[in-house]
């Protein structure tokens, strides 16, 4: 091979992977300042809850603050729009969970698309919800919440963390396969839902099991059933709702996402700490909090949340259930 030659075949290769070298420089100078994470509920809850755990595991993991930032509003929805028009390269990320999959059967007038303009990063936890009453209430079973709805209509009052959590969802697929009349109480939040069922203001709420799990072990709330299609390990004696009511089952989960069209690089450098924080020092913490591990990378995460919101759109909408 003559010297022209070769010199032409270095320069070639050169060429074809110059345009790697900036994505490579971006992932590993990546973060090169704080972070954003966005909850769109307020302390108290399991969005606030998993987004600081994360956070914090974050923080340590990367070098740089991870900042969480609550803006909350419309069930989640104000703080999944921001993110979705906020700029692309890393520092703007949302803690998104089922809420978000949720809303989008429950509201007609989002500004966003969430499968479209949200890109799922990675999971953190699958979880369940629990039917709580307070622990003076002299309703010790689902049969006899039901009984005594069925015969008192209207004088139940059932608080929820806000329209298209999963406290909201649990309840209104409880009120469709029972037929029971209800009110239902919006909080901006599972923290206040759970402080009026512990003050008496509401009779019972469907909290995520991560928040209320010290109040049940504690004794101020006590757990009449779990909504997952099994029982859940941390509450062994509890029963599921479906052993009482035929067909109901309600799962949620909670993850990290990002803008769409975010730097490639970027999510799954994300996505590998995030993973590696869950399957690490997180995990005892998700199990004791009544949860399960969900570490997933950004390739099975990103299907996963595509086909629950699908799933869960066509249930929501089949049964009527909208914002209210």
């Amino acid at each position: 091979m003559n010297r022209g030659r070769r010199v032409f075949l270095r320069l070639a290769a050169s060429a074809v992977a110059f345009p790697a070298l900036p994505r490579v420089a971006r992932a590993q100078g990546y973060p090169a300042r704080f972070v954003r994470l966005v909850c769109g509920f307020p302390p108290g809850g399991s969005n606030d809850l998993y987004a600081r755990l994360i956070g914090q595991s974050l923080s340590e993991r990367l070098g740089q603050q991870i900042i969480v930032e609550n803006r909350t509003g419309a069930a989640g929805s104000i703080a999944t729009g921001s993110v979705a028009i906020a700029p692309r390269d890393g520092y703007t990320l949302l803690l998104t969970s089922s809420t978000d999959a949720w809303n989008t059967a429950l509201y007609d007038n989002l500004s966003f698309d969430y499968v479209r303009d949200i890109a799922p990063i990675s999971g953190l936890a699958k979880g369940m919800a629990a039917l709580a009453v307070n622990s003076t209430s002299r309703i010790n079973s689902v049969p006899e919440l039901i009984a005594f709805a069925r015969s008192n209509p209207g004088k139940v009052n059932v608080g929820s963390g806000g329209v298209g959590t999963i406290s909201h969802v649990a309840w209104a697929i409880f009120a469709s396969l029972t037929g029971v009349n209800t009110v239902h109480v919006p909080y901006r939040g599972e923290g206040p839902a759970m402080a009026d069922l512990l003050a008496g203001q509401v009779q019972v709420v469907f909290p995520a099991l991560s928040p209320a799990m010290e109040h049940i072990r504690g004794g101020t709330l006590r757990a009449l059933a779990v909504t997952g299609g099994t029982r859940s390990p941390a509450l062994p004696s509890v029963p599921t709702l479906s052993e009482f009511v035929s067909g109901y089952e309600v799962n949620g989960w909670w993850g990290v996402g990002a803008p769409s069209g975010t730097p490639t690089e970027v999510i799954e450098r994300l996505s590998k700490e995030i993973s590696a924080s869950v399957n690490g020092r997180l995990n005892s913490r998700i199990t004791e909090l009544g949860d399960v591990p969900f570490a997933s990378p950004a390739s099975e995460f990103a299907p996963y949340v595509a086909q629950f919101t699908e799933r869960w759109v066509k249930t929501l909408r089949e049964a009527g259930i909208k914002a209210s």
